[in-house]
Parts: structure tokens; sequence; C-alpha cells
């Protein structure tokens, strides 16, 4: 099975998990991509749900597959919250994640508290002994970039700000922050790494998503299994 392969079949079974009268959150990259468009042909068949995107671009393709994505404005309270990781663990009785790849994290998170039930996809390169191996997102107010950088550093976290994939200019998120992609190596305590991280004036919000969910799809050659935090 292909990379592809089970980012799709993980997509479709996630579909499975919502129903009918449903308030949906939606997530960010490419897993989500495809549960997105999976849930819109269930649409098309007449399912109904209302959804909150956790990104711009899967908020407009939402609504260019006929979807109903409105905003917490509307929705402040969500059901089940569908979106993909860089990194799964199962950790103190329940899933630690990095997320925030796509460079969604801040909205991701957001979305992600909205929700009664977070449900993790991935494919099974996604799932870890420990984490770290995948760079962690930080996002930064611009303005605090200077000062944060260094002391992200002295936290033994080589941060490396995110530049755009032509080469442009440094990525700017949906909420125009920058992001910096943090060389942790392995982290045996993550809640210590992200309150370190926190308490650093000028950090909007890390990539770390602890005990957020306790459900993750994983896709593999033996099909699509259940691992559970």
């Amino acid at each position: 099975m292909t990379q592809d392969d089970a980012k799709h079949a993980v997509a479709q079974r996630a579909v499975e998990f919502v129903e009918s009268g449903m308030r949906v959150g939606l997530g960010t990259g490419t897993t989500s991509t495809m549960f997105i468009r999976a849930l819109a042909e269930q649409v098309q068949r007449g399912l109904k749900i209302r959804c909150v995107a956790s990104s711009d671009a899967s908020h407009h393709l939402g609504l260019s597959l006929g979807m109903d994505v409105t905003t917490l404005d509307e929705l402040p309270e969500l059901d089940i919250y569908v979106d993909g990781a860089d990194e799964v663990c199962v950790q103190d009785a329940g899933l630690n994640l990095i997320k925030g790849g796509g460079a969604a994290l801040l909205r991701e998170k957001i979305v992600a508290s909205a929700a009664k039930r977070f449900l993790v996809v991935v494919d099974s390169s996604k799932v870890v002994a420990q984490l770290g191996a995948f760079p962690l997102p930080v996002e930064v107010i611009k303005m605090a970039l200077p000062l944060v950088r260094p002391r992200l550093a002295a936290l033994g976290l080589e941060p490396k700000l995110r530049m755009k994939k032509d080469g442009s200019g440094p990525l700017h998120t949906d909420e125009d922050n920058y992001i910096l992609d943090c060389m942790c190596g392995a982290i045996p305590d993550p809640a210590a790494i992200a309150a370190a991280i926190r308490a650093i004036v000028g950090v909007v919000e890390h990539g770390l998503f602890l005990h957020m969910s306790n459900l993750a799809l994983v896709a593999g050659d033996d099909g699509v299994r259940e691992l559970h935090g």
C-alpha cells in the first residue's frame, strides 16, 4: 500500500464516524483534504452536517464541494474534529501528537478544543515510540521573532524559520504569523517542553497536541486499525 493509498483508506474510514446532524471540524493537510472530499460525497448523497474548518484552504475546499462550512462564531461547539498529524505517540493514557507541518497548528488547536471528540487520521509511518523526529513547529508573532528565536535555541530546540516553498521569503500562517521549526530530537517529557515554549513571550502556539485525542485511525498494509490512547 502506497502512502497515498493509506491516506485514502483512512479518510474513507473516518467518514463512518460522522452522522447526520453533526457539527464537524475539518482539519488541514493532505489526509484531511481526502477526508473532506470523501465527506462531501456523502453530503451530496444527503448527509446533513455543518462544518468549521481549521484553515482557509480547507474552508474554501469544503465550500467548493457544496458543504455547509461556517465559523466558530456560528458553531462554537463541535461534535467531532477530524485531522491528521505529523507524529502520533501513545503516552500517559492518551495520544500525544506533533502537528503543524501544514502551518495551521494554531487554528487546528482552536478547532480541536471546540470539539467533543478529536479523531486523528494517519498512515502508519506517523506512529512513533517517542515524539521528536519531526521538527516541532512554533507559531510566532512577527515582531517577536528576534526575541523568540534565541530563547528557543537556549532550550536546545534549534529553531529554523520556515520559508515559502518557492523561496520568495518567510511563510506566513493564516493569522499572518511566522513558523519556527524546531529540531528537538527525542522529547521524553512533552509537557515540560510545551510549558517552556509557551512561557516565551511572543509565542502564539506550538505543535504539541497533548492528550487532546484518545483515538487514531492508522492505515497500513494490514488495513485501517484503531490506536487508542
